[in-house]
């Protein structure tokens, strides 16, 4: 960990969790249903585990309980399928960006709340529970062979890097609102906020109808989503910076990889990345033992 600032070694030293318990009424994008979610301290190793009160099921935050990433990252309960928790990502990316490690989140329905379609209320949130540490050293998982998974033109890719992690992704679309948008950063505390906490999920005009008539997106409004139509943004706002598109494609990734259960060391690089892919990507890595390995940092000394 040489090079790196003290403030960077001692916030990734040890495991976190919240403070105090916290919670929120919103909207389920997709669902359309009032959700009730309530965010509680949990114990150093435990992780981050989804409780939905209403079916008394615990479903926890990994890779492999993902059922589906068509249009969100949805998790379920591995003896029962229709026990399930959608759109968990930007909820994800807000722990990992606030660097909690542990933490039980309950639910009364079927969908994490949307609230305005970035990670930002959810970071809000977590900033006014309070975030401590736990007498147990945080693990990473560190890459030590390049993994890449495609699909036609997209793919994702994990190789070996620096102490943290280096995300580079670029994405393409016809409509001219969106076009092509490219975004490198490396992912901190300070990143996380400044970066992408902020970006909104979006969706493209003449998806919205076919969504609907589908039974999705039953909650999405200009309230909790950007939406383009060609050149148009429809938001009377506006965007909130140029590049929301890529800066929000980007903290998906953060959210998706935060289901591999600790800290990811390492590159990650994407065109066109999706929820699907950003799940393969995980699934490939943690297939090939020699493709990573836990790495537990020696705790950093208090200060006199």
């Amino acid at each position: 960990m040489d090079g790196l600032p003290p403030a960077f070694m001692a916030n990734h030293t040890w495991q976190h969790s919240l403070k105090a318990p916290i919670g929120c009424v919103g909207i389920g994008l997709h669902s359309g249903r009032r959700i009730r979610m309530t965010l509680h301290p949990a114990e150093a190793g435990s992780g981050i585990v989804f409780r939905r009160t209403d079916l008394g099921r615990d479903i926890p935050a990994r890779f492999d309980r993902v059922v589906d990433t068509s249009l969100a990252t949805v998790l379920a309960d591995e003896s029962w399928a229709s026990a399930r928790v959608s759109t968990v990502e930007h909820l994800m990316a807000a722990l990992v960006g606030t660097g909690v490690d542990n933490a039980l989140i309950e639910l009364d329905g079927p969908e994490v709340p949307a609230l305005d379609g970035s990670a930002a209320p959810f970071v809000f949130l977590l900033d006014c529970a309070g975030i401590v540490d736990q007498a147990e050293p945080r693990r990473r998982i560190e890459i030590r062979r390049p993994v890449r998974v495609s699909e036609g033109e997209a793919f994702a890719e994990l190789r070996p890097g620096s102490p943290g992690l280096e995300m580079a992704l670029s994405i393409d679309f016809a409509a001219p609102a969106i076009g092509r948008q490219a975004l490198s950063l490396r992912l901190t505390a300070e990143t996380f906020r400044d970066e992408l906490s902020r970006a909104r999920t979006f969706t493209l005009m003449e998806d919205v109808q076919h969504l609907r008539a589908a039974g999705l997106a039953q909650g999405g409004s200009l309230d909790n989503a950007v939406v383009v139509d060609q050149a148009q943004i429809l938001n009377p706002g506006g965007l909130r910076m140029p590049d929301e598109f890529a800066r929000h494609k980007l903290l998906d990734v953060v959210g998706d990889l935060a289901l591999a259960g600790a800290p990811i060391i390492g590159r990650f690089t994407a065109h066109r990345p999706s929820h699907a892919l950003n799940n393969r990507l995980l699934r490939a890595v943690f297939a090939d033992a020699s493709a990573w390995h836990i790495a537990t940092p020696e705790p950093v000394p208090a200060a006199a």
